[in-house]
């Protein structure tokens, strides 16, 4: 499967990039982030577009410059990551758009790399590997090519790909790939369904390196269990894929029971239990029924998932 034709631009002129930052009360790791989006060795047009949701937007982060240059924007779409991102994609008109989490740090040559990559290889969209950071440990993680199609994706959920390494066509992103999911429950796995999109428009070109470092531990979505399962439910009446295949089917039915038995709600063992005869070597069920019968902790179960690098 190939990806939409490049964008046409004049010869010898690189690519506009968009970069989107969304952002909710986090002044200092914001800027931190902006600060490596402005660090970048990439020779072409960067301009970073900050999106406040749910706060007052901060003026001073505005820079202005020829190749260079920062806007502070306010979400005027849904309340959450999904409109955010969207007012910020809406906002620019780069020939490319990444995003970056507002507590996220891109290596300097991040930009230039998937460039590159965008540019010899002609896929819509390109990822890249990232260095977790939790607990003053660091995990490097790699994404690989055979792992960014949809039935991979649907089977595993690849946590290497993550948004901040997200770098897209804008003809793609606007057209046959689509906006962010801004029915999604809470914003949550917006960008899981967001990919899932982009690897059935076409190619998802790789670059196997680690080029952002990521925070883990400061999730909003850490413990909303309401929320993860309603998105776990909207996302297995959006996607065919997971219904086509059991292995995928059980994986998601295992994170549904998971976070069924962390709220203590008291249809977590009936849950886990059907996600069992799903797929019977899903080892999320399995935790799932430990933690509703009160033999694990699901903190602790996440806790020893993050240290790895992973999560549930």
């Amino acid at each position: 499967m190939t990806g939409p034709s490049p964008t046409p631009r004049r010869p010898g002129r690189l690519p506009a990039v968009d970069v989107v930052i969304a952002t909710h009360d986090r002044p200092e790791l914001v800027r931190t982030a902006i600060d490596a989006v402005m660090a970048q060795d990439y020779p072409g047009v960067l301009r970073c577009l900050v999106v406040h949701d749910r706060c007052e937007p901060d003026p001073t982060l505005v820079r202005e410059g020829r190749r260079r240059r920062v806007e502070v924007l306010t979400n005027t779409r849904t309340p959450g990551l999904a409109g955010s991102r969207n007012t910020g994609i809406l906002a620019g008109d780069g020939d490319l758009v990444a995003f970056c989490d507002d507590d996220d740090v891109w290596f300097e040559d991040k930009v230039s790399r998937q460039v590159d990559l965008l540019e010899r290889s002609g896929a819509a969209t390109s990822v890249t590997g990232i260095v977790v950071d939790y607990q003053d440990r660091r995990t490097t993680r790699i994404p690989h090519p055979e792992e960014m199609t949809v039935r991979a994706l649907a089977r595993h959920r690849v946590m290497a790909a993550h948004p901040s390494t997200v770098m897209v066509r804008r003809t793609a992103l606007e057209g046959p790939i689509g906006l962010v999911d801004e029915e999604l429950p809470g914003s949550y796995a917006e960008d899981y369904d967001w990919i899932l999109r982009a690897a059935a428009v076409g190619d998802v070109a790789v670059v196997e390196m680690g080029l952002v470092l990521v925070r883990w531990g400061a999730s909003q979505f850490a413990r909303q269990w309401s929320v993860i399962v309603a998105a776990i439910d909207h996302l297995l009446s959006k996607h065919a894929a997971f219904g086509e295949d059991p292995r995928a089917l059980g994986r998601l039915q295992g994170q549904r029971a998971f976070a069924l038995a962390a709220s203590r709600d008291p249809g977590a063992l009936a849950a886990a239990a059907h996600a069992v005869r799903t797929w019977p070597w899903e080892r999320r069920s399995y935790l799932a029924g430990a933690v509703a019968l009160h033999l694990l902790s699901a903190d602790r179960v996440l806790d020893l998932a993050n240290r790895r690098g992973r999560g549930i």
